[in-house]
């Protein structure tokens, strides 16, 4: 089955289940390993149609994890490419999600590996608190944009026995003013930029807020898939860190 995978995300769940060597077209952001031999499309914004087109793939994973990506989907399916669209909003739907694609492949016992092995890990960092951290995460610096109640951020971080800050706002996240951020009463902020060539905490911590804060990539928190556990380990150790 010839692949196309239109985000990280995507790509790092074919990555995890070892069929990258399937890939013929992917995003230009994606780095996992072992897909050098494919077309590349461009951002996941900007997916170059007429190219995914010509690279012939049976089979086309798209995204809605960012906003934007609804016409990216319009255009892939209005060009007659066979398309799965993956969306997990929490951890559970991110754990099914590796198993659908499992599944699709013809590699349900890999998918049901990978998905259990990112369930029994997280279920490790767990840590009950009468007091759970309240947890900012930042997407971007300028304007402030950061996850809010519907991220998978929410699930993930009370997997840990903390809670998202900005779990009463709607949406995926929010743009958000620095009397905002205050008003959320973070303990921690994680600076995990999308698209940032450096994190820079910093930045964050030069606001005057008092909060301590941690840099996370990108590549371990703002994509819905395998490499989540990442980021998951980085912020357990800046909640033990914080005796929390």
């Amino acid at each position: 089955m010839r692949l196309a995978s239109l985000t990280c995300s995507n790509t790092d769940i074919l990555h995890a289940l070892h069929a990258t060597d399937r890939l013929v077209a992917v995003d230009s952001h994606s780095d996992a390993p072992g897909i050098e031999h494919a077309v590349r499309l461009g951002p996941d914004l900007n997916i170059d149609v007429d190219a995914l087109t010509r690279a012939r793939p049976d089979l086309v994973l798209a995204s809605l994890s960012v906003p934007g990506m609804e016409r990216v989907v319009q255009a892939v399916q209005a060009a007659g490419l066979n398309t799965v669209i993956l969306d997990p909003t929490s951890v559970p739907g991110t754990a099914a999600t590796i198993r659908q694609v499992g599944a699709l492949l013809g590699l349900p016992e890999r998918g049901e590996e990978v998905a259990a092995a990112l369930e029994a890990e997280l279920a490790a960092l767990h840590r009950p608190s009468p007091a759970p951290a309240r947890v900012l995460v930042e997407w971007w610096p300028k304007p402030i944009i950061a996850a809010t109640r519907d991220s998978w951020v929410t699930d993930l971080l009370s997997s840990l026995g903390a809670v998202n800050a900005l779990a009463g706002r709607a949406g995926r996240s929010s743009p958000l003013t620095l009397d905002e951020v205050r008003a959320a009463r973070p303990d921690l902020i994680v600076c995990s930029w999308c698209g940032a060539k450096k994190l820079r905490p910093e930045v964050i911590e030069a606001r005057g807020l008092g909060v301590p804060v941690v840099a996370v990539p990108e590549s371990g928190l703002g994509r819905p898939g395998p490499r989540l556990i990442e980021g998951a380990r980085q912020i357990r150790a800046a909640l033990d860190a914080l005796g929390r």
